[in-house]
């Protein structure tokens, strides 16, 4: 058996247990100053900032833009982070708040008649870029449905329901980025997914029934 065939059947979750502690790994190296190893950390979890951000702004543009800033500031505080086995909730805290302060600074300029860039999601295939899986995935359909969903649901409800089913954040991650215990993550959730159960559009638009 060739090393790659050996890789290409390694169950996901012991591929994600490795991921997990290479992250931890090199979140130590960089928490000490390497930069090497935030470039590395750069590498592991930028495609899933940008997913994401994308997720919330559907905006290629803006969450390249608000991708960069993650890890920008990321670097610039990594030396605070006191656990690296915290690095992934803590990245992604820094994402959530930094695409927050976007949607608070494009309702400042709303509400001062400043015109900010305003992009209208399309398929980027049709804008020239090579399609990828992601933009594949991703269809006007989908995301109406899904946010006239989130729409409905309160706050923190709507912000539990999304890390983990569109971010696949575990429980306890959640509850780091949120800072809020894990029988809080839960009770959201779970009202949350009752309510999902309700959404018969919803549901029959995911299944095709």
């Amino acid at each position: 058996m060739t090393r790659k065939n050996h890789e290409d059947n390694t169950s996901p979750p012991a591929r994600n247990a490795n991921l997990s502690a290479q992250a931890v790994i090199l979140a130590a190296e960089a928490i000490d100053g390497s930069e090497i190893a935030f470039n590395q950390l750069v590498d592991l979890f930028q495609g899933d900032v940008f997913k994401m951000v994308y997720y919330r702004t559907l905006s290629r543009m803006d969450a390249e833009d608000i991708t960069q800033n993650v890890f920008i500031k990321a670097f610039k505080n990594i030396s605070g982070l006191k656990s690296p086995e915290r690095f992934k909730s803590w990245l992604f805290s820094i994402a959530l708040n930094q695409t927050r302060d976007f949607y608070r600074k494009k309702k400042l300029l709303t509400m001062l008649g400043i015109s900010g860039r305003n992009e209208e999601y399309e398929p980027d295939s049709e804008k020239g870029d090579t399609p990828d899986p992601l933009d594949d995935m991703i269809r006007r359909d989908f995301w109406k449905h899904v946010g006239l969903f989130l729409d409905k649901l309160p706050g923190m409800e709507r912000e539990v329901f999304t890390l983990r089913f569109m971010d696949h954040l575990a429980i306890q991650e959640i509850g780091d980025v949120l800072g809020k215990r894990e029988s809080t993550v839960k009770t959201h959730l779970y009202r949350a997914l009752e309510k999902f159960r309700k959404e018969t559009k919803m549901r029959q638009f995911l299944t095709g029934e």
